[in-house]
């Protein structure tokens, strides 16, 4: 085992021990290094991962912290590696997509204020209203945020946000049967959207899993033989 690895071994095994606590500053660097049998070097280096991983804070001037530990913000930090996964490795994570959708638009439809089901409306008029891929980002972006955001868990909002960031690295409407695949993805954002305001759990959870997989099966068919997809396949799909 490297130093730096032992290092950061050691700091990890504080934290997950509760030996240091949410928002506590570390020890002194020859503290530390003396415990770990680290140099400084390697200290800092550990450092700097788990600062990376949103573990640990360093502040100018006043210190190291351990971070306040949010689900949220340690899921979100999964989008260091998520955004490295080739196509063929983010289609092995498109069945926790499905199931998160699914579970997001559920409670949506039973938690959603008014408010936001004029907001996905809108979002859907705005994607219906361009042939443009790009113009189509945000408001898909924000039909999909709201719909997580509805449901009151950090967590699975954060998670949906790292697949939907990576899945936005991939765009099928340029190709041929482009213009058919938005129209089937404008139709099924109008289901979900219609399920949601109807107060439809059921209807909205089997909408958003359909939602997930047609997208799943749209990239799938695009990845040729060799596992690379054409270069043609980016930009934007969710």
């Amino acid at each position: 085992m490297s130093a730096v690895d032992r290092a950061l071994r050691g700091l990890r095994h504080m934290i997950a021990t509760g030996r240091l606590v949410a928002g506590q500053r570390l020890p002194p660097e020859s503290e530390l290094c003396d415990e770990l049998d680290v140099s400084r070097g390697s200290l800092r280096e550990a450092i700097r991962m788990l600062a990376a991983l949103r573990v640990i804070e360093p502040r100018h001037g006043s210190g190291t912290y351990v971070s306040q530990l949010r689900p949220e913000d340690i899921i979100r930090s999964l989008s260091l590696t998520v955004d490295l996964l080739p196509l063929t490795g983010l289609l092995e994570l498109y069945e926790i997509r499905r199931v998160l959708e699914s579970h997001a638009a559920a409670q949506a439809a039973a938690k959603m204020a008014e408010s936001g089901i004029r907001t996905l409306y809108s979002c859907i008029e705005e994607m219906e209203a361009t042939s443009d891929p790009a113009e189509t980002f945000a408001p898909n972006q924000r039909f999909h945020a709201e719909i997580a955001k509805a449901g009151g868990n950090l967590a699975i909002e954060a998670m949906l946000e790292v697949f939907r960031t990576r899945s936005h690295s991939y765009q099928v409407y340029d190709l041929p049967e482009g213009a058919q695949i938005k129209r089937a993805s404008d139709d099924d954002h109008r289901v979900i959207a219609e399920a949601i305001a109807n107060r439809d759990p059921v209807a909205a959870a089997t909408a958003a899993a359909a939602h997930a997989a047609h997208t799943e099966r749209w990239l799938r068919g695009h990845l040729p033989d060799d596992g690379v997809p054409a270069s043609g396949v980016v930009g934007s799909v969710s």
